[in-house]
């Protein structure tokens, strides 16, 4: 039976990534946009052992429809695009609004203590095989240590694992832990221009 392997996507910080490695500060919002289930497909096939994607996790902050209408409603119409594949699960918490709005940035809040409970419940209870994080955020990095103690006392399984964007032969920043070697799904620039989403979101149909 193959591996059931479960992508965990932080997104915001994902997206942020691959816009400052692949495009400019000054290019439109869409850039640095991706398909989530392709990259996950990549994801689960870029291995020598037999595995399947079972589950696409899209963590993510939702605006506030009366702060951000615009953004409300971009964010709406990607995230009925990305949940129109069964094989997607998003995961959102509405955004904080700082009392220095709008001239300061509304922030994520609690989203990544989210994904790294589910990151760690999910193994524990048996639902994946393999999980692959997809984030550079070092929030993050407890879930990854608890998943690799887990294996550590369970013959090898759950098996946790990272994703990074790279580009040119050079890396750029990745989630690792202490005193274990977690596998990185390095995803060259080749890969992101097939998974890249150019979709207009704050154009309605």
């Amino acid at each position: 039976m193959s591996d059931r392997v479960v992508v965990f996507y932080d997104y915001q910080n994902t997206y942020m990534q691959a816009r400052r490695l692949y495009h400019q500060s000054w290019e439109d919002w869409s850039k640095g946009q991706f398909d989530p289930v392709a990259l996950a497909r990549h994801l689960a096939a870029d291995s020598p052992y037999d595995r399947h994607l079972h589950q696409v996790r899209i963590y993510r902050g939702q605006p506030d429809a009366t702060k951000q209408p615009g953004s409300y409603g971009a964010s709406r119409r990607q995230h009925a695009q990305w949940e129109s594949d069964p094989l997607v699960k998003l995961v959102t918490r509405p955004l904080r609004y700082p009392s220095a709005w709008p001239k300061e940035r509304p922030q994520e809040k609690g989203i990544d203590v989210q994904l790294t409970l589910d990151f760690a419940v999910m193994a524990t209870r048996g639902e994946y095989d393999v999980g692959i994080m997809v984030s550079a955020d070092t929030d993050l990095k407890p879930a990854l240590e608890y998943v690799a103690e887990l294996a550590t006392a369970s013959r090898g399984w759950p098996r946790a694992e990272v994703a990074a964007w790279s580009v040119n032969g050079q890396h750029c920043r990745r989630l690792a832990i202490r005193r274990k070697n977690l596998y990185c799904h390095w995803i060259g620039e080749d890969v992101y221009k097939k998974v890249q989403d150019k979709t207009d979101y704050t154009r309605s149909a």
